[in-house]
């Protein structure tokens, strides 16, 4: 099965409980979804490995709660989101990402800047 990036838009059985082994920290009913508010997630064999919490304005966006299963941090799944989320929406011209929840900052902070983000206070940026 191939890895591929979806944009949830409503949540099966198995992904509450694979979105609870990603964000243990929030219960499915808290997360928002709709033209604004967005979720993105990677998928394998029907399993969800990562996710990244999107949150549109017309021409900005912001991510946050990005977050790779640990099993299989290291494989490019996170590079593979984010890099959908921004190609799938193109009129967002700034991003931001914050650093709230993240577990190892030196790690995210390398991570943001391989994809093209610049360090800022509280997280990164990209235009």
């Amino acid at each position: 099965m191939k890895l591929t990036i979806i944009r949830l838009e409503n949540f099966s059985a198995q992904d509450r409980i694979d979105l609870g082994k990603i964000w243990p920290e929030y219960s499915a009913s808290s997360l928002t979804l709709d033209e604004t508010h967005r979720i993105y997630a990677a998928r394998f064999n029907e399993r969800l490995l990562g996710a990244v919490r999107v949150t549109l304005g017309t021409t900005q966006g912001a991510l946050d709660s990005l977050r790779i299963r640990e099993v299989t941090r290291r494989r490019g799944v996170g590079q593979y989101l984010v890099d959908e989320v921004l190609r799938d929406n193109p009129n967002v011209v700034s991003w931001w990402m914050a650093d709230v929840g993240v577990e190892d900052r030196v790690v995210m902070a390398a991570f943001m800047q391989a994809l093209g983000f610049t360090p800022q206070e509280n997280g990164w940026e990209k235009r």
